[in-house]
């Protein structure tokens, strides 16, 4: 215990001139969540302002006082703030609109996840892609609903139904067309030569 104690005082006394400046950036962090987190409720405006004059503030802050890693950090820090500014404030105006896109990541997941299981394979399939829009709301019932049964599966307007049938094979056909291209180049054109005939000037 006593060597831990002497390596533990070592580190501390080797790393002491960046405990101060340390805890000042996490200050700062601290700062903007509580500008992002609004409990005084402002609109998006109100908080774009509040959020610009702390980063210029921070700016001027680590020109002054830090180089290093604790001004490469806030430089990360900066240059992420800056990435994201277009979409932090749309939450504050739009009611009930999620601050951050943690669901929807966690949605994504939880498809990838199953995709895996059922395919076994580690990448995507096509399919997701083409039936994205009917295998997202599948899984994220079946992971919010654990029980389903007939009245839960039995689409509710027929028509609608239909236009999402229509629109889903309207997107299948064209990997059709590319998956046919790819395996005959040449059997494909001719095909479409034999088609567009009639309409060419003789």
């Amino acid at each position: 215990m006593s060597r831990l104690h002497a390596v533990l005082r070592n580190a501390l006394k080797a790393t002491a001139c960046m405990w101060p400046g340390l805890a000042q950036a996490y200050r700062w962090v601290e700062r903007t969540a509580a500008i992002l987190q609004n409990e005084p409720g402002l609109d998006a405006a109100g908080v774009r302002r509040r959020l610009a004059a702390l980063l210029a503030a921070l700016v001027r802050w680590t020109r002054r006082h830090h180089r290093g890693v604790i001004r490469q950090a806030l430089a990360h820090f900066l240059l992420e703030t800056r990435r994201y500014w277009k979409g932090l404030f749309h939450c504050y105006d739009v009611p009930d609109l999620p601050r951050t896109d943690n669901d929807l990541e966690h949605l994504f997941g939880t498809c990838r996840y199953h995709e895996r299981r059922a395919s076994g394979r580690v990448r995507g399939s096509a399919g997701l892609v083409v039936r994205g829009g009917v295998r997202l709301p599948a899984i994220a019932s079946a992971h919010l609903l654990p029980e389903l049964d007939g009245p839960h599966l039995a689409p509710g307007d027929l028509d609608d139904w239909r236009r999402l049938r229509a629109q889903l094979e309207a997107r299948r056909v064209p990997r059709i067309m590319g998956r046919r291209f790819r395996a005959d180049p040449d059997a494909y054109l001719r095909g479409i030569e034999e088609e567009l005939r009639p309409y060419l000037p003789v």
